[in-house]
């Protein structure tokens, strides 16, 4: 699956040049390319997340060159995501940072909570004392659902769920986004989103086994070209869908946003 280059350039050389983008789980897969992507359509951009849990990974195989500011912090740590938003000052935020395992998730129930429910409180709280905020996107989970097992294809205006810890934390942290727009983004205008996406692939993803063994399902030595376009190696295909989509959402909702 490749993307256009049209495309592309579309999102690369007009609404994101000189942007200030604050990017929360930048040292993940996902999260690493979008860095990458908003580096490359010309944004500035601040990254907030923990440290990569693995060796390999993506966020240290591309550098932290296009990067203006990387900062491990814990989403957990409330007077330290304040810091880093005050000095961001952001005009966009993409939220992708999160405890993002189903499996973790019945190993560390409180853990998976807390970052992805309070971790996105704390987010949120930090930002609404901001001044320069459009939109706010932040990522949750297709798992969001309530699961009845009838095998009926799933729409947006379903009910949220959650069977498991993981699934719970990303409904639990749905709900925790509509309050807080409601409470204090509405009546400015100012747009806050979620986008609720699926597993993604592709070149940069590494996985642990169940043994802790790690193994990547595309191998593939990574072009020196990339990632100025996604056709540079057909293994790097998927990696890129999910990341430019959400740009054109952050960039959807800035365009909505009502005049203040």
């Amino acid at each position: 699956m490749g993307l256009r280059a049209g495309t592309l350039e579309g999102v690369a050389m007009t609404f994101w040049h000189q942007k200030r983008v604050l990017l929360t789980g930048h040292t993940g897969f996902k999260g690493a390319w979008a860095a990458r992507w908003l580096a490359h359509a010309g944004a500035q951009v601040t990254g907030l997340s923990l440290a990569p849990d693995q060796t390999p990974n993506l966020f240290d195989i591309l550098g932290q060159a296009h990067l203006a500011q990387s900062h491990l912090v814990d989403l957990r740590d409330t007077a330290a995501v304040a810091q880093v938003v005050a000095a961001a000052r952001p005009e966009i935020v993409l939220h992708m940072a999160a405890q993002p395992l189903v499996r973790q998730g019945y190993t560390d129930p409180v853990g998976t909570f807390s970052s992805n429910v309070m971790g996105t409180v704390h987010l949120l709280d930090a930002l609404r004392h901001t001044s320069d905020l459009r939109a706010v996107l932040v990522v949750t989970s297709d798992k969001v659902y309530e699961n009845s097992g009838t095998h009926v294809a799933l729409t947006e205006t379903d009910r949220l769920g959650g069977a498991d810890p993981y699934s719970a934390s990303k409904a639990a942290t749905e709900i925790v986004v509509a309050a807080m727009r409601q409470a204090f983004f509405q009546a400015s205008g100012l747009r806050v989103a979620t986008a609720r996406g699926g597993n993604v692939v592709g070149g940069g993803r590494f996985f642990r086994r169940p043994s802790g063994a790690r193994y990547h399902p595309r191998r593939a030595k990574r072009p020196a070209a990339c990632p100025a376009r996604p056709q540079c190696h057909p293994a790097l295909a998927a990696c890129f869908g999910l990341p430019v989509r959400l740009l054109y959402l952050c960039r959807g909702a800035v365009d909505q946003q009502r005049p203040p």
